[in-house]
């Protein structure tokens, strides 16, 4: 029962959200929220389903990206080897915080390749697609709209090659449980494909995952970023299938990299960058709107619209700079109409502090100026 009602809130959510067209039909006993499938076809082609998919108006690519708007990942959770073991547990109140706030979107990044088994099928284990399920569930049902991004796929970026069956194989599995979810829930096929990933071999693997996910999921929005940890220099290297304009580019953006990444204990000597600051000089902004104003002709030139889907300075920052920084990249990615989604809610890099129960309001200030939650 509880379950069902949470679908019913969701559809309900849905409804008010800014995608007006949206119709959901009333689900079967085998829709997401009351009995999901644990599993797909594993052969990378969905399996032909006898019970028929919601009704949805399904938006465009540009207008689901104005819906995405201003959000927050919520990392540093599923994406750890196992969720808790970075300190952070998800809580269905952290999303009822960040919809308060005036978030529009949750990024949640998950790693799926260590919660299925570890040769083919690769079927991944129900008792996760449950937790991930109430995680899709819990931004959805408050009229969130919620990115569902396969993260920190390590065996992949050592050998793209020799992970495209098992990629492919996840991606049929998790297009196919999801295949009956609204249309605010948007995939994202894979989080920063390192620089150490041929440029090819990714355009190649994003081409094939995206027909796997098209087999059950053909209208739905998919975001896709290039190689070099999606940053933007990686942007001229990124080849997508011409006929498929349900795709959203993401980028990431974390420069100054000594400055954003200063003291951070999992990059190499980031202890020498300790007290770098970041004064918001005429240079510094300038440098921000060159990067950006690059990013932005080039998803002009491609007809693509834009995500920032990861911005953020680490807590080893003094507090102001990272402030007048944060300012400055949210700033710039609202003039040139870009969504962003900072990095991240409540861990090094967050908005919020879980131990004092309330939000850093110098970060919240600059990301979410007209917040009713500053100060709590």
């Amino acid at each position: 029962m509880q379950r069902i009602l949470v679908l019913a809130a969701l559809c309900g959510a849905v409804l008010q959200s800014g995608c007006a067209s949206m119709t959901p039909a009333v689900r079967s006993p085998s829709s997401p929220g009351v009995s999901p499938s644990p599993t797909a076809s594993p052969a990378g082609t969905a399996a032909a389903s006898s019970t028929a998919l919601p009704a949805y108006g399904w938006p465009d690519a540009f207008t689901l990206n104005q819906r995405i708007g201003r959000g927050v990942n919520f990392g540093d959770a599923l994406e750890a080897p196992s969720e808790g073991e970075w300190g952070i547990v998800l809580q269905d109140e952290y999303f009822q915080k960040a919809k308060d706030a005036g978030f529009n979107t949750i990024r949640l990044p998950v790693r799926w390749y260590v919660h299925a088994l570890e040769s083919a099928p690769f079927t991944i284990f129900p008792s996760f697609f449950e937790r991930v399920d109430w995680a899709v569930e819990s931004g959805l049902s408050r009229g969130m709209v919620v990115i569902l991004d396969f993260h920190h796929f390590l065996p992949f970026m050592d050998c793209p090659r020799c992970e495209r069956e098992r990629f492919l194989m996840l991606w049929a599995q998790i297009a196919e449980h999801y295949k009956a979810y609204p249309p605010d829930l948007v995939f994202e096929l894979l989080n920063e494909p390192t620089d150490a990933v041929p440029a090819s071999e990714w355009n190649e693997a994003l081409a094939s995952a995206l027909a796997v996910v098209r087999e059950s999921n053909p209208q739905r929005i998919v975001v896709v970023g290039p190689v070099g940890w999606n940053g933007l220099g990686g942007l001229p290297y990124l080849s997508l299938p011409e006929s498929d304009r349900g795709l959203i580019v993401t980028f990431h953006y974390y420069e100054p990299f000594h400055f954003t990444h200063q003291g951070a204990d999992w990059v190499d000597g980031s202890n020498a960058w300790l007290g770098t600051t970041w004064t918001g000089s005429a240079a510094e902004q300038q440098a921000v709107r060159k990067d950006f104003e690059s990013v932005s002709a080039w998803g002009t030139a491609h007809g693509r619209p834009i995500l920032l889907g990861e911005f953020g300075a680490y807590s080893k920052a003094d507090m102001d700079s990272r402030a007048r920084w944060t300012a400055a990249v949210a700033r710039q990615a609202a003039e040139l109409s870009f969504s962003w989604v900072y990095w991240e809610f409540c861990s090094g890099f967050g908005v919020y502090d879980p131990a004092a129960h309330r939000w850093r309001d110098p970060l919240l200030d600059e990301l979410l100026p007209e917040s009713p939650q500053r100060g709590k």
